[in-house]
């Protein structure tokens, strides 16, 4: 049997975008519009599970149905 899994790494803005393959403009907005929230802070920058940058990045690409 295996312990609890070790907390996820959290990484700055800019490391998020260049993992996202975003700018880091885009991480902010996707902040701001509530798509991505931070996980916690170093100093004044927040700080991102990869996880959750990877999910909102997978929700932006997808293109909204059309309805008919």
């Amino acid at each position: 049997m295996t312990g609890p899994d070790p907390a996820p790494a959290l990484v700055t803005g800019a490391l998020a975008a260049h993992e996202a393959g975003v700018t880091p403009a885009t991480i902010r907005k996707w902040v701001q519009l509530g798509h991505l929230s931070p996980a916690g802070r170093q100093g004044r920058a927040h700080t991102f599970r990869l996880e959750d940058v990877f999910a909102a990045e997978r929700a932006a690409r997808r293109k909204p149905s059309v309805a008919r």
